[in-house]
């Protein structure tokens, strides 16, 4: 039996909403697809039209003003501190320094004999050559010294001068000092200013003063710019010298006169005001031998300036003094040039040699020795000292640290290799002139031996530093103190600097 026959049956669908074809098949599918999504749209920049538009939005412009605002408040903020540490940070004061506080003093003895020949022959013009070389040097004032003798009073004093056939050459090297912008001070050491005495009692004491004051006059209207009296003159005193300083004052120009004192014994004879009364005091740093001193009694000397602490208030120049070998007169010139103070230094006939023409200093300079011959040993030499002296005064005018910065000695340790029996050898001196962050070393090896720097001997020391001047003139560039080797009787002036950088 055939069920549902003729009608709708298994296997078939019919139902409201579907139709079937002919042969009865479905016609319909099943799964309805869904509807596919549309492709979405990549990232691309905005236009130059878009841009503008949302550049000149509301909401974009009061971003960039904050934006801007932030930027300016951080960058007056940072100017802010960064004026606050400069202004609170502690920073050394100088204070302004006088002519004789930075001028270097150069001692001479003029011949008068010599310049009235001169004088005679009409070859004055060698003199202003000569002082024109020496300010290119760094020569800042002339000591003249020897021109009075010891029997010389103030009653005659002037009139002497006046009548004598040097007194033009005098007066034209004064004229000449002051053309090439040199200063002279005239030296009255060992002179007697106070007269003839009888009984210990002074004769006409008030004409006495007078006659000293009306020289005094009569030498600064020529144009001199101080006087120079030793500590062991009789005219050494308070009385005296309050007598000259009112002769000073009443020059009452602005470039001021001075009042210098030698000191030849150890310690400056007691003066009420005595910062008031001398302006600058000259020391020897090597006492007064006969012989020349040993290395170790050289370095003995120098020790004791070193150590010795100066609270007199008046300010300081040093010299020589004694004698000392060949080999150590290099050194000697370099401690002079960095010691604190004014240097014044002694009539050189190497330094005072030109190199660029055969000019005698014997023109109007005193001529100790014969002169050398031109040998190639003899032009060396020359060579150096003047490329030493210039090196160093150079430095000292144009570095704040070699003019008034801070003093410290460094205690200087090296092993001793030979007996113990033996006497050990003058030590390595050394220093450290300092002004703000600027150093200056300063190394002396006295001794005959060489010397290396142990790096622990001064740790607190840069590692680097620059050569400024050594008594060979052959060390050039900079240099690592962990290297440093000392030759003997060398001396040396190191500009120090951090690792990487140059102060």
């Amino acid at each position: 039996m055939t069920l549902n026959a003729g009608g709708p049956g298994y296997g078939s669908l019919s139902s409201p909403g579907f139709s079937n074809s002919a042969s009865g098949t479905e016609a319909v599918p099943l799964l309805i697809p869904e509807h596919e999504p549309e492709a979405r749209q990549g990232w691309r920049p905005l236009s130059r039209e878009e841009l503008e538009d949302e550049a000149g939005s509301p909401g974009w412009r009061k971003f960039r003003f904050y934006l801007v605002l932030v930027f300016w408040l951080t960058w007056v903020a940072l100017l802010g501190t960064a004026i606050a540490i400069l202004v609170l940070t502690p920073k050394p004061v100088a204070q302004p320094l006088k002519w004789w506080q930075k001028t270097l003093f150069y001692q001479l003895q003029p011949d008068l004999q010599l310049d009235a020949a001169l004088e005679r022959s009409g070859n004055l013009n060698a003199v202003y050559e000569e002082l024109s070389y020496l300010r290119s040097l760094g020569v800042g004032a002339l000591i003249l010294e020897g021109l009075f003798g010891t029997d010389v009073s103030p009653v005659n004093i002037s009139a002497t001068v006046k009548g004598s056939a040097t007194f033009p050459v005098i007066q034209h090297i004064l004229q000449q000092s002051n053309k090439a912008d040199l200063k002279v001070v005239l030296d009255f050491c060992d002179v007697d200013l106070l007269g003839p005495r009888m009984g210990g009692m002074d004769i006409e004491e008030s004409n006495t003063l007078a006659n000293v004051k009306d020289t005094l006059r009569f030498w600064l209207a020529q144009g001199v710019a101080g006087f120079t009296i030793c500590d062991t003159d009789e005219a050494f005193s308070e009385k005296t010298l309050l007598e000259w300083r009112v002769v000073l004052q009443e020059l009452n120009s602005e470039d001021e006169c001075i009042i210098l004192v030698k000191q030849r014994g150890d310690n400056l004879p007691p003066l009420n005001n005595s910062t008031t009364l001398v302006d600058v005091v000259i020391k020897s740093i090597l006492p007064m031998s006969s012989h020349l001193l040993s290395g170790q009694e050289v370095s003995t000397a120098i020790e004791t300036h070193l150590y010795r602490t100066d609270t007199s208030g008046v300010w300081t120049s040093w010299m020589v003094g004694g004698k000392a070998s060949e080999k150590l007169k290099k050194l000697l010139l370099v401690l002079l040039m960095t010691l604190p103070g004014s240097p014044a230094v002694e009539r050189d006939s190497d330094i005072d040699q030109k190199e660029d023409m055969d000019l005698n200093p014997a023109t109007f300079l005193r001529v100790d020795s014969e002169p050398e011959s031109d040998s190639p040993d003899t032009k060396k030499r020359r060579h150096v000292a003047h490329a030493l002296f210039t090196s160093l005064s150079h430095s000292r005018a144009r570095e704040e640290a070699l003019l008034y910065g801070t003093f410290s000695f460094l205690p200087f340790h090296t092993s001793n290799s030979s007996n113990s029996t033996a006497p050990p050898p003058p030590p390595v001196l050394a220093f450290l002139r300092s002004w703000g962050c600027v150093h200056f070393l300063i190394l002396l090896n006295i001794g005959p031996q060489t010397h290396a720097l142990d790096p622990a001997w001064a740790p607190s020391l840069p590692e680097a530093g620059v050569y400024v001047a050594s008594t060979g003139m052959d060390r050039l560039g900079a240099t690592s103190l962990d290297t440093l080797v000392l030759q003997p009787h060398e001396a040396i002036v190191i500009k120090l600097f951090e690792a990487g950088a140059y102060s």
